[in-house]
């Protein structure tokens, strides 16, 4: 996904639901930050946007389809959340090497909302890579928000995340029991270790007697080896129906012989999955 325009459309998305005093009030204000270029002008301008702008109000729905009124409409963000995420978008598009300094200042002594807000949309700052640390940084914290903002409903990590992140990211939030089917890109960014780190992690599991996610072994589907295979024959035979159905996806969605022989054994699931009956999005319907 490219994010072109988006300070364009960041703006037509505002002003369609914001006062028009408030947005004359931003336009006024950023030209007062690109004319004196202070830091003391950018954080009072981003400090007085709570006065001006609703975080009651969320965004109301419009026609036109744009990544950013996608990502928005997902997180159901409110007229607060876009005008933070507009002003800094804009002044980064003004001149990145100048701002983004102060932009970072803004994200060290953000509280939890704003924090919240930076990681949720931080995929529609110009050369967002360069604010990784950030969003890294926030896989560590156990305030269950932040860790939501940049793992759920988030492209960011599947664009800029390695390996390494990625996996981290990815257990901890079955580890957290957040929402698995809320995570971008998981066929993607599946990978061979990650494949055995949810072996693993689902033989403690199954040790000490709890329960799994079956959305959590969507990664391991291009990756079935001998452990997995037997992975796979458990969730199979199990009494959870939706344990039977990921185990079905998993092998049918494998390319790998043995997998495919094994579901041969249940036909009826077979039959569910190749008519996308039973998907990875309607697995627990």
């Amino acid at each position: 996904m490219a994010y072109m325009h988006v300070s364009k459309d960041i703006y037509e998305i505002l002003s369609s639901c914001a006062e028009q005093e408030a947005m004359a009030w931003l336009l006024d204000r950023i030209a007062k930050i690109e004319d004196s270029r202070t830091t003391r002008d950018l954080f009072m301008g981003y400090s007085l946007l709570a006065s001006k702008f609703s975080a009651d109000q969320s965004m109301e729905s419009n026609p036109k389809v744009s990544d950013a009124i996608t990502l928005f409409s997902a997180h159901k963000a409110s007229l607060l959340e876009v005008s933070r995420i507009y002003l800094l978008v804009k002044v980064l598009e003004i001149d990145f090497g100048h701002f983004s300094p102060q932009v970072n200042r803004i994200i060290e002594v953000a509280d939890t909302a704003e924090l919240e807000t930076f990681l949720k949309y931080l995929v529609l700052l110009p050369d967002a890579q360069r604010f990784k640390n950030t969003a890294v940084e926030a896989l560590r914290t156990n305030i269950a928000t932040i860790f939501d903002a940049i793992t759920l409903n988030n492209l960011y990590p599947a664009k800029y995340f390695n390996d390494q992140q990625w996996n981290q990211m990815y257990l901890k939030a079955a580890f957290m029991e957040r929402d698995l089917s809320l995570i971008q890109a998981v066929d993607e960014r599946a990978n061979k270790d990650l494949s055995r780190i949810i072996s693993d992690y689902a033989h403690e599991r199954w040790a000490a007697s709890r329960n799994i996610d079956p959305m959590f072994w969507r990664p391991v589907t291009k990756f079935i080896d001998d452990v997995l295979l037997l992975d796979m024959e458990r969730l199979l035979s199990s009494d959870n129906e939706i344990e039977n159905r990921a185990g079905g996806l998993c092998c049918f969605y494998s390319q790998d012989d043995r997998a495919l022989k094994l579901l041969n054994q249940y036909p009826k699931l077979e039959k569910q999955i190749a008519s996308k009956e039973i998907t990875w999005n309607t697995l627990k319907k």
